[in-house]
């Protein structure tokens, strides 16, 4: 083997291992099947459908997932809607994160949250599961709980023990409507995380 090919190789192999920056995970968490489709617990699925379709690609079955990508001022946004169910969110994560040697703070996980108002959006570095059980799989699976999370307030308009049949349920027409004006701005703030960073992306997209 000559000199040249000897480093061209070794190069190689270092290029393959090496994280690259300018590529960016973007989770969004839900359940799979029809009957979860218009729940508010899978609005993670509709805010990266909702960007998938502005940037005109579209999703493809893969291990664990759904995924398709694009490019936006020179970042490359891969978006992932994990097929494990809420509960194992963190198992295709992982994967895909180890797949596309993507760094952690280049992962954004988009979920809903009941003690948020409704549309209102809350992106943070680090937090608590919060009792979800689908950022409680990903903290498990990652050990740690020190990653970029997007928090879509779904509201909590339920009486004492209806919960689950809340965040299971479908949306109503009044937050169907509301929602057309909401996923642009969600939209907005998954690019501007991977072109303007986590804090401008805080800044200018917490509480509203």
């Amino acid at each position: 083997m000559s000199v040249f090919s000897f480093f061209k190789k070794l190069f190689a192999k270092e290029d393959s291992t090496t994280p690259n920056m300018k590529k960016l995970l973007i989770v969004g968490l839900g359940n799979i099947g029809e009957k979860y489709h218009n729940t508010r617990h899978n609005i993670g699925f509709k805010v990266l459908d909702e960007l998938a379709r502005d940037q005109d690609v579209k999703f493809e079955t893969q291990k664990l997932g759904d995924l398709c990508e694009f490019r936006f001022k020179g970042k490359k946004f891969i978006l992932l809607k994990p097929s494990t169910y809420m509960n194992l969110s963190g198992k295709s994560l992982k994967y895909w994160m180890q797949q596309e040697k993507i760094v952690l703070d280049n992962v954004l996980v988009v979920t809903d949250d009941i003690n948020i108002d409704f549309g209102t959006i809350r992106i943070k570095s680090k937090g608590s599961d919060g009792g979800h059980n689908g950022m409680k799989d990903i903290q498990e699976k990652l050990g740690t709980n020190k990653y970029p999370r997007f928090r879509f307030g779904i509201g909590n308009g339920f009486s004492k023990g209806r919960q689950v049949d809340y965040v299971l349920g479908e949306w109503s027409s009044d937050e169907e409507s509301q929602l057309i004006e909401r996923l642009p701005v969600a939209t907005k703030a998954i690019l501007s995380f991977g072109t303007d960073g986590l804090n401008n992306t805080m800044n200018n997209f917490n509480g509203k």
